[in-house]
C-alpha cells in the first residue's frame, strides 16, 4: 500500500477563513489533537506574519508529538534584500522546526504585477532563499504559487521555477492552484507533465476550493503521481476554503487504496472535526461528507426500511470506520420503518402492524405539519414516545403563567414571571425575574419545582434556537407567524434538545421549557430504575 504524506495547514492556511481565529492555546490544542489522529506535518504558522504565530513556534518546543513534524511557513526572501538580510527567512530560521516550507511566484503576471520585479529577479530570489534554509532543516518544501495557472500561461517560467528550487535544495515541489480555478482533468495533466519532467522528485498538491473541486483536484493528483497532499481540517481556508483533509483522507484511504494515516487513527476523524470546529468556534456543518452529522442520516420511510434490512443500501461506507454513526430522523416524511427504529433505540421492540405504530405516526405527523420539527429534538419526542405507550408519569402540571415586560428610560428592560405549578396535590405559585422573558419563566418554574426536584439544580439551558414560519394566510403572516423553539439543555452526563411551537414566542418557549424540565426528570427515573433492577440482580 503507497503511502501518502498528509500535510495539515489548518493553523496557518486555515486561519485566513473569514470567521476563523486561533489564540495560542487553541493552535497547540489543534496540533495535539492533529498528531493523535497521525498526521506528518502540521504547519503552525509564519513566524515573520504575527505574535501569535512567533510564540506558537516557541512555546511548541516544550511538547512532544508522537508522529507529526511541526512546520513553519514563509515566503521567499524581499525583491529588495539578500537571503543574508532577510526578517523572513531569520525567522523562520529562528523558530526552530525541523521542516520548514516556503512559497515562490511561478506565474509570470505575479512576477511582473505583484513582486514588481523581472522573471530572472524571480529566479534568483527563488534558489537564493531555499539555498539560505537548506542547512538549516532536516527537510525544505517549496510551495509553487499559483503554479497551475503559471504553467498554463507560461509553461516554461514555471517549470525553471520549479528547476531553480531544485537547484536551491527542495526535497517536495508542491503544486497550488492558488486561486482554485483549476479542473480536475487539467489537474491530472499537468501533474504528468511535470512528472515526466522531473521524475525523480517528490511532488505534492496544494488545492483551493473556489470552483467546488478542491478534493477531486488532490485526488487526481495523487492518481497522476503526487506523494503529498495538504489541506486543512473541515475545508477551513481563504474564500471558498482549502482542500477538505476530513474527505481527502478516508477517500484516499477506504476507496483508493492509499495510507494517509493508521487505519486504526480513521475513527478519530469526526471526533477530530467536531474538535476543531468546537475550538474555532463555528457550527459544524450537518452535510459535511464523512464526518457531518447527516451524513449516515436517514429520513425518507423506504430508505429507513432498506437500511434496517442492510445499511450498505443507502450507506457508500460504515459510518463507524471514521467516527460516525447511523441517524434515523424524524419527520412527515417518516414511515412504520422510523418509528420502529426509534422505538428499539429506546427499548421498545414493536411490531409493524401495532396499533401503537398507526397511532404515533399519525401524531407525529400531524404534529410536524404544524411546524415541530423531531429531527432535531429527539428528547422531545423520546417523552412523546413514552407518553403514547404511558411510560412516563406526570410530575406536574402548570396551571397558569404570565409574563411582564417593562422598560424604564435609561434602564435595562424588566421582564417577570408568575407561575402556578401542581405537584401532585400541592400547587406552587411563584415569581421570579430574568434576563429577557424566557429567563424569567425559566427561573419561576424552577423555583417552583426544585423543591420537590432538587435533580433540577444540576442542569442548565446550553444553547436557544428560534425560526419564524411564513404562511399564506393573512392572520399568520409577518409578526403574527408561527415560531418554532429549540432548546438545548445538559447536565454533567448528557444533553438534549426539545421543542415548542407556537405564533408566541413565549408559549412556544414555554412548550420547549416544559419538555426540558421533564426530560430530565423522566431520565432521573429511568436511571432509578436501573440501579435498582441492578440490585434485585445481585440479590438472586
Amino acid at each position: 500500500m503507497k503511502k501518502i504524506k498528509i500535510y495539515d495547514t489548518t493553523l496557518r492556511d486555515g486561519t485566513q477563513a473569514e470567521d476563523v481565529h486561533f489564540s495560542l492555546e487553541d493552535k497547540i490544542r489543534v496540533a495535539q489533537k492533529l498528531d493523535e489522529l497521525g498526521i506528518d506535518y502540521i504547519e503552525g504558522g509564519w513566524p515573520a506574519s504575527n505574535p501569535t504565530d512567533q510564540r506558537f513556534f516557541q512555546e511548541i518546543q516544550n511538547y512532544h508529538f508522537k508522529r507529526a513534524k511541526i512546520t513553519a511557513f514563509g515566503s521567499t526572501h524581499g525583491v529588495n534584500k539578500t537571503p543574508d538580510t532577510d526578517e523572513n527567512l531569520a525567522s523562520l530560521i529562528n523558530s526552530r522546526v525541523k521542516v520548514i516550507t516556503i512559497f515562490g511566484k511561478t506565474w509570470d503576471i505575479h512576477v511582473r504585477e505583484a513582486l514588481k520585479t523581472t522573471l530572472e529577479h524571480n529566479l534568483e530570489l527563488i534558489a537564493g532563499s531555499l539555498a539560505k534554509l537548506k542547512p538549516e532543516v532536516e527537510e525544505l518544501f517549496f510551495d509553487a504559487e499559483h503554479f497551475f495557472d503559471g504553467f498554463k500561461e507560461n509553461k516554461d517560467y514555471a517549470l525553471a521555477c520549479l528547476q531553480k528550487a531544485l537547484e536551491g535544495g527542495a526535497d517536495v515541489l508542491v503544486l497550488c492552484d492558488t486561486n482554485g480555478g483549476t479542473t480536475p482533468l487539467e489537474i491530472k495533466g499537468i501533474v504528468e507533465e511535470v512528472k515526466k519532467r522531473f521524475p525523480q522528485t517528490t511532488l505534492g498538491i496544494h488545492t483551493h476550493n473556489d470552483s467546488e473541486l478542491a478534493v477531486a483536484n488532490s485526488l487526481i493528483a495523487v492518481e497522476a503521481g503526487i506523494e503529498q497532499v495538504q489541506g486543512t481540517i473541515n475545508g477551513y481556508g481563504e474564500r471558498c476554503g482549502n482542500a477538505n483533509l476530513c474527505s481527502i483522507i478516508p477517500n484516499l484511504q477506504l476507496k483508493m487504496g492509499y495510507e494517509c494515516i493508521p487505519a486504526e487513527n480513521l475513527r478519530l476523524l469526526t471526533s477530530v472535526s467536531l474538535f476543531v470546529s468546537e475550538v474555532a468556534n463555528l457550527p459544524s456543518f450537518h452535510r459535511q461528507p464523512f464526518v457531518g452529522k447527516s451524513a449516515f442520516a436517514h429520513k425518507g420511510g423506504i430508505h429507513v426500511s432498506a437500511v434496517r434490512k442492510n445499511p450498505r443500501t443507502y450507506e457508500h461506507i460504515p459510518p463507524e470506520s471514521v467516527g460516525n454513526k447511523q441517524r434515523i430522523l424524524l419527520s412527515d416524511l417518516a414511515g412504520q420503518s422510523n418509528i420502529l427504529f426509534k422505538a428499539k433505540q429506546y427499548g421498545f421492540y414493536l411490531d409493524k402492524n401495532d396499533p401503537f405504530v398507526l397511532e404515533l405516526l399519525a401524531k407525529l405527523k400531524h404534529l410536524e405539519s404544524e411546524g415541530y420539527e423531531y429531527t432535531a429534538a429527539e428528547a422531545s419526542f423520546e417523552l412523546l414516545l413514552n407518553r403514547v405507550l404511558g411510560r412516563t408519569r406526570t410530575y406536574f402540571s402548570l396551571e397558569n403563567y404570565r409574563v411582564l415586560e417593562s422598560k424604564r428610560k435609561d434602564e435595562d428592560p424588566l421582564s417577570e414571571a408568575t407561575v402556578m405549578v401542581r405537584v401532585g396535590g400541592m400547587l406552587e405559585h411563584t415569581a421570579a425575574s430574568g434576563k429577557g422573558p424566557v429567563n424569567a419563566l425559566d427561573n419561576a418554574l424552577r423555583k417552583a419545582l426544585e423543591k420537590f426536584y432538587p435533580c433540577l439544580k444540576e442542569m442548565h439551558l446550553i444553547d436557544f434556537k428560534v425560526r419564524v414560519f411564513s404562511s399564506f394566510k393573512k392572520d399568520l403572516s409577518g409578526t403574527a407567524s408561527r415560531v418554532r423553539v429549540l432548546i438545548e439543555s445538559g447536565d454533567a452526563k448528557q444533553r438534549w434538545v426539545t421543542v415548542g411551537v407556537s405564533y408566541n414566542i413565549i408559549e412556544a418557549s414555554r412548550q420547549a421549557l416544559e419538555d426540558s424540565l421533564n426530560y430530565k426528570l423522566f431520565k432521573e427515573d429511568q436511571e432509578k430504575l436501573t440501579k435498582a433492577l441492578q440490585e434485585v440482580t445481585k440479590d438472586m
